[in-house]
């Protein structure tokens, strides 16, 4: 069994709703996983959702709810996000479900008979906000606690530790000697940063059930629970095992559930797209949690940026928002794709202005690529019937270095640079229009073999932008593709090039792809 690409999103914490920055990482994570579908690769997709903790069992209470009620019914509002996103994940994953509890279980029965866990006294100070114990270096220079952590309390307890500090150097070591495995690179400086200066400490993995009983039991102690981001981080080998991959499973010592072993090889993850606020658990323990497991490493750990609006943090108090179901309703999902790709690299904060989303909108999408789609494929009905020319290679240089271009930049995940090298080709192909004018050759019964050459040109760029703007904007690549009455490639952009067309080829009538505005 061959290794599919692996690509997860963070799972997200059920006590609030979705918000533009959830629709951001889903997106960008669907582009990485259709771009390489594009490629031929075999891909599997996991997003999901993160529902034990204390804040989850507050937003319970505070809602009148039973904690399983309120985060099945929030789940299935996740879950419907996902389908209004269309993302073409293949997997949604709850940490309440018991999969994922067998799971956790079983990593902690391998650590505790590895002499990794061990139980200690603790005196000290706890965010319940943040859901962290605090030490002095989380004060501010006045002595007391960033607001950001909410209500501290001071707690005595024992709990379950995790030992990390025996790790940092090899962890250090790692990062630096494979220098993609965190990008961009300044998110890689800032856990280096991280590590070479502070001592990394052993991590509580537990609370007390009397405490909080909203958790995963530990198996070995039932007094305790699992704290929920040594839980949540797990549910990226959950899936795996489930399906039957045998590294992940081995290192286990567990069964599969869904499917034979051996049967899926998805471990270890080819890239995990995260924010940039959970970097330290993704980045420092999760990697010391998979070692030792006896787990390979991810090969890459992806890191965007947050999202503003209108150069201000995003905040429901003030309604200073962006909610992306609204704006999917009004303006279609494939505009709402375009711009936040389009518009924010991965790794920088973005910027959203309604103004910017407008202007994108009519600029590049209805007057770039929906007019230059309209105008080609309106002037080879009127003019040919509908039916293809016979072959021309006016751009096919351009067209392959655009291929070439976009290629290179989505293998190294630069989504916002592939859609300026498509927007090039389309700015290319509206000036040849403007330059054969092949309206007025249409005037010129001599100048009939030209004007067949030029709608080639069109007809065939209009082909070759369907596909790649596929992983992009699938829903518009299908509607080109429709009017082209064509079929969509199997092999997507692997094998895209300049290419004949079935003799007297018809294509069918014209849809309008992104219908202006009225401001």
């Amino acid at each position: 069994m061959s290794k599919q690409f692996y690509i997860t999103t963070a799972i997200d914490y059920i006590n609030g709703r979705p918000h533009l920055g959830h629709a951001y990482e889903k997106i960008i994570t669907d582009v990485i996983a259709r771009a390489k579908e594009s490629e031929g690769e075999s891909v599997f997709y996991l997003t999901g959702t993160d529902e034990h903790g204390q804040k989850v069992n507050q937003a319970a209470q505070d809602d009148g709810k039973s904690t399983s009620e309120f985060c099945d019914l929030l789940a299935e509002e996740w879950r419907e996000f996902s389908k209004i996103l269309k993302l073409c994940n293949n997997d949604f994953i709850r940490t309440t479900e018991p999969r994922h509890t067998r799971t956790v279980q079983a990593v902690l029965n391998r650590l505790k008979e590895a002499n990794e866990l061990y139980k200690d006294s603790y005196h000290g100070f706890y965010s319940t906000k943040e859901e962290t114990f605090l030490t002095d270096r989380d004060r501010g220079p006045d002595g007391e606690f960033d607001p950001m952590y909410g209500e501290v309390v001071e707690l005595i307890e024992e709990n379950y530790y995790f030992r990390l500090a025996d790790q940092q150097d090899w962890l250090i070591e790692h990062i630096e000697s494979n220098p993609d495995f965190i990008t961009p690179s300044y998110r890689k400086n800032e856990v280096l940063g991280f590590l070479k200066n502070n001592k990394l400490e052993d991590l509580c993995i537990t609370r007390p059930a009397e405490r909080l009983n909203w958790g995963i039991p530990l198996p070995f102690d039932k007094d305790y629970v699992t704290y929920v981001w040594f839980d949540a981080l797990i549910n990226y080998i959950t899936v795996p095992a489930a399906h039957g991959d045998a590294t992940v499973l081995d290192a286990l010592q567990i069964d599969p559930l869904e499917s034979e072993r051996g049967k899926t090889s998805l471990w270890p993850a080819d890239v995990q797209v995260i924010g940039k606020d959970i970097i330290k658990f993704h980045a420092v323990f999760w990697p010391i949690m998979l070692k030792k497991l006896g787990l390979p490493l991810p090969k890459k750990i992806l890191v965007h940026g947050w999202w503003q609006k209108d150069g201000q943090k995003m905040s429901k108090t003030t309604g200073n928002v962006v909610d992306p179901i609204q704006v999917i309703k009004d303006s279609g999902l494939d505009a709402f794709r375009y711009y936040v790709t389009r518009e924010l690299d991965i790794g920088p904060d973005g910027n959203w202005t309604d103004a910017g989303f407008d202007a994108r909108y009519q600029a590049e999408l209805a007057n770039g690529l929906g007019n230059l789609v309209n105008r080609s494929l309106s002037m080879l009905n009127r003019y040919r019937k509908g039916i293809v020319p016979p072959r021309s290679e006016d751009l096919k240089e351009d067209a392959e270095n655009c291929i070439k271009a976009v290629r290179n930049a989505l293998t190294e995940y630069r989504l916002q640079e592939g859609l300026k090298h498509i927007w090039k080709l389309i700015d290319r192909t509206n000036q040849y229009v403007d330059q054969t004018a092949p309206f007025t050759l249409a005037k010129d019964p001599d100048k009939a073999e030209r004007l067949g050459e030029t709608l080639f040109n069109l007809v065939e760029i209009c082909r070759i932008l369907g596909a790649m703007v596929e992983p992009f904007i699938p829903e518009t690549s299908s509607k080109i593709y429709r009017q082209l009455n064509r079929e969509k490639s199997t092999s997507g952009t692997k094998n895209l090039a300049w290419s004949d067309w079935p003799e007297a080829h018809q294509i069918s009538k014209q849809e309008p792809l992104f219908p202006r505005k009225d401001k």
